[in-house]
Formats: structure tokens, C-alpha cells, sequence
């Protein structure tokens, strides 16, 4: 179940600020489930959800809509796109990759200047995205008028699938799988009212949980988010952050948050008691939605609970079905327990 929820998330178009058909179908699957839902301003859902009773702290539960993509900023006479990078992008993994462009879901390929004719340190080094152009197959500019305009947005072209033991690929698991998981919670019987935001605009700057958390005004929040997992070779061990199949990560710190120290320890505790497979993350890098929500108002208690995922903001993302499972099951938990802490 929660598996073919990601696979159909994953699926979904939504580079920031264009999370409409990702809202559309989370929509239409929580709101039979909810006592209130709403759409606020900039695209984010706010949904409440009655539990058995009313807990002694108002807690948030948070996944993010959006992810990372590209935009169109210029069509050239030749009928190539220009395009720029919406969210953190590596330009590495750009050229070759097949992406959909548009309402019409356009293909096309990226492209950059061939590497027989590059010379010196344009070999080595990755093209800058400037330097770059999407090709739909048009000939003029014109043609290409026909179908695509400054301010399209752009998504990877990528298959869900299973693979490996275990394993799960896909685009935009970051943060669809925050998502489904949500989406799963909201599903089950509470013990306790809960709220849920699933947010907008998080890989531009953690804008939708910041205007979220403030209607909402939470004593608590969780965040349910993917995060970088290096384990692969030539990454020294100091600096793998996490392992696909560690299960759960659990932060302590990161580049826009320092986590509530009594969440943090609470974490491991549930997740020690429930016999729920967890990791550290062991670094102090990157940033989620927490960043925004926590320093909310008078200030929220945060915590956040993460899935590993290798090659993060790429076309395609690797994710073990355990891991997932498993924050799932310590996010579930974790709520329960947050609620009724003093």
C-alpha cells in the first residue's frame, strides 16, 4: 500500500511552485479521511485529523510537495529551450538526461556542446547550465512556440520500479515519500488529534511551511523528510551521512535547524522500544522544512525523521522499501508520544 502510493506520487509533475497535480491527488485520497482540510495561499494543505482524544501539545506533521526541476527561460531560433534549475541541481547529471516539458508533457533531451569539440579544462570541468539547451525535436523557434513558453516547468523523465533486494527508484522521492507516509498516518485510527501540512516551495527556500506552521501554530512539529545517503565507493566512511537500509535517520543538527534535544532523545527511545531499525545522521549538512517551521512564532519544538536516498535531487533516486517502512512506523509512533510529553 504505501509502496504503490510512491509509485503514483513519484509519477506526479510538481517542481516548486507548480505542485497542482501532486495536490489534486493527495487531495482527493485524504480529504474522505479528514475532519478539515484547506488550501492555503501559497499552495500548501492544511488538514486536521481527530484522534481518540486531544493531547496536551498541538503537534504538526510536515512533508513537502515540490521537487526539484527546471524551467524554461528562453527558446532559441533553432527551436532548442533555454532553461534554468529549479532547487538544488548537480549540473553533472544533466546532459543525456530525458525530460517531459510543459502541460503536454513534451519529451525532450538535454543537451550541451559535444565533447569532441571541447577543449582543455572544458573537458573536465561540467558544463555550466547556461551553456546548456533542452531538445524537443523543433526546428524554429516558432514550432516551438507551438507547445512551449517561458515559465514551463520541467521534470525528469523516470520510471518508478522496484530492483535489487529490496531496493525502490524513482524521481522526486524527496520528499513524495515524506508524503505517502503522511498520507499512510492519516489513513490509520489516531489516538490523538493531529495535525498535517503537506507543504509548497520547500526546495526554494522552505517557504510553504513557514506560512503553514504559522496558521497552524503548533507546540510540535515532525518533519518527514529523504536525505542524502553516501554510501558509495570512493566516499570515505566519516563522510557516508547514512546507509540505504540503516533504516530511519534521526538528526540532531542541521545547515537551518538544531533539533529539539528532548524530541531528538525521544526518537531513539521509541524507536529503541518498538524494535524499529534507526540511524544517526552523521553530518551536519543540508536542511528541510524544519528550518522554517521551528523558529515559527513564538517557536516550535522540532524534530525530524528521514529516509535515506542515494543520489538525492537526480533524476532518479534509490530508496529501500524497509527504510521507508520504517519511518513510517517511528514517525506513527513518535507522534503518540510527542503529543502527551509535558
Amino acid at each position: 500500500m504505501l509502496r504503490d502510493t510512491l509509485a503514483t506520487l513519484s509519477a506526479l509533475h510538481g517542481i516548486s511552485g507548480m505542485e497542482d497535480a501532486v495536490r489534486e491527488y493527495i487531495l482527493k485520497e485524504i480529504t474522505p479521511c479528514c475532519d478539515s482540510v484547506e488550501v492555503n495561499s501559497t499552495g500548501s494543505i492544511i488538514a486536521f485529523k481527530k484522534g481518540k482524544f486531544t493531547p496536551q501539545n498541538k503537534l504538526m506533521l510536515c512533508a513537502h510537495m515540490d521537487e526539484v526541476g527546471l524551467i524554461i527561460t528562453d527558446i532559441n531560433e533553432n527551436g532548442l529551450l533555454r532553461f534554468d534549475t529549479v532547487g538544488g541541481i548537480d549540473r553533472r547529471v544533466l546532459c543525456g538526461t530525458p525530460v517531459l516539458v510543459g502541460d503536454e508533457k513534451l519529451p525532450g533531451v538535454i543537451g550541451a556542446k559535444p565533447i569532441h569539440l571541447l577543449k582543455g579544462d572544458e573537458r573536465s570541468d561540467a558544463p555550466d547550465v547556461d551553456s546548456m539547451y533542452i531538445d524537443i525535436g523543433a526546428l524554429t523557434k516558432d514550432e516551438a512556440m507551438e507547445h512551449v513558453c517561458p515559465g514551463d516547468d520541467v521534470v525528469f523523465d523516470t520510471n518508478f520500479g522496484e530492483f535489487g533486494n529490496g531496493l525502490l527508484k524513482g524521481k522526486a522521492l524527496d520528499d513524495r515519500a515524506g508524503c505517502a507516509i503522511l498520507m499512510d498516518i492519516i489513513k490509520r485510527d489516531l489516538e490523538c488529534d493531529l495535525y498535517f501540512v503537506f507543504s509548497t516551495m520547500e526546495e526554494v527556500g522552505l517557504r510553504g511551511a513557514k506560512c503553514a506552521a504559522y496558521s497552524v501554530a503548533p507546540d510540535m512539529a515532525i518533519v518527514v523528510e529523504s536525505t542524502t545517503a553516501a554510501d558509495i565507493p570512493n566516499v570515505d566512511e566519516c563522510s557516508k551521512v547514512c546507509r540505504v537500509g540503516g533504516g530511519a535517520v534521526i538528526s540532531f543538527m542541521d545547515r537551518a535547524t538544531i533539533y529539539d534535544r528532548g524530541l531528538y532523545k525521544m526518537v531513539q527511545r521509541v524507536a529503541n522500544e518498538r524494535g524499529i531499525k534507526w540511524q544517526f545522521k552523521k553530518a551536519v549538512a543540508g536542511g528541510n522544512d524544519s528550518g522554517s517551521i521551528h523558529n515559527s512564532r513564538g517557536g516550535v519544538r522540532t524534530a525530524a525523521i528521514s529516509l535515506p536516498c542515494r543520489y538525492l535531487h537526480s533524476p532518479c533516486g534509490v530508496i529501500a522499501e524497509s527504510d521507508l517502512n520504517a519511518v513510517c512506523e517511528l514517525t506513527y509512533a513518535l507522534a503518540e508520544k510527542a503529543a502527551m510529553s509535558k
